[in-house]
């Protein structure tokens, strides 16, 4: 939880990664608040302010995960709301003019990012192609698995361009952000 909070100021992209991945942490527990505290909580030295605000917060992901129907896959609406909201902001950078380095990442990004949807699910967002092979790779890494170099180097330019996209994202929400050019 304190984590979450962390990241969400700090890094939206991390953030988002690090929610799939507490999703999927649930699941393993059957979506079951008693079996999460047993067998995941139970491992971390929490003081029992600390407990009871990480286990509040546990059991809240877990009813929205539940009325969502979100079980077995899928991604809470918080973080699909998210995800659109940079999906958003990343075509307003690639529309702008004020963006050249964000256009250039992204035109370097792009043929990894075709070569992905064409492997997998075509509907999803060019941004969420994106934190998908992340946390693909992020979860291959956990297991030990062997990553390629090709992969490699394309997870290295989509970081590229998912770290760009966060920082814009946490200037926008500071108002920073100017998207149009100035009138003259």
């Amino acid at each position: 939880m304190h984590i979450a909070q962390e990241l969400r100021k700090n890094n939206i992209v991390e953030y988002l990664l690090y929610m799939w991945q507490v999703e999927d942490i649930i699941r393993v527990y059957d979506c079951n608040l008693f079996k999460v505290e047993q067998g995941y909580l139970s491992q971390f030295k929490l003081e029992d302010d600390d407990r009871d605000e990480v286990v509040d917060w546990y059991a809240n992901l877990i009813t929205m995960m539940n009325r969502e129907g979100k079980r077995q896959q899928g991604h809470l609406d918080i973080n699909r709301i998210l995800v659109g909201q940079l999906q958003e902001l990343h075509e307003a950078l690639l529309e702008s003019t004020r963006f050249p380095f964000y256009t250039s990442a992204y035109y370097k990004t792009l043929p990894f990012i075709v070569e992905l949807r064409n492997k997998g699910n075509k509907e999803y967002s060019e941004i969420e192609t994106c934190l998908n092979a992340l946390y693909g790779v992020m979860m291959l890494r956990l297991q030990q698995k062997e990553i390629s170099d090709d992969t490699k180097h394309a997870i290295e330019q989509i970081t590229l361009l998912l770290g760009m996209l966060s920082d814009y994202y946490q200037q926008d929400r500071k108002g920073e952000l100017q998207l149009e050019e100035d009138p003259i």
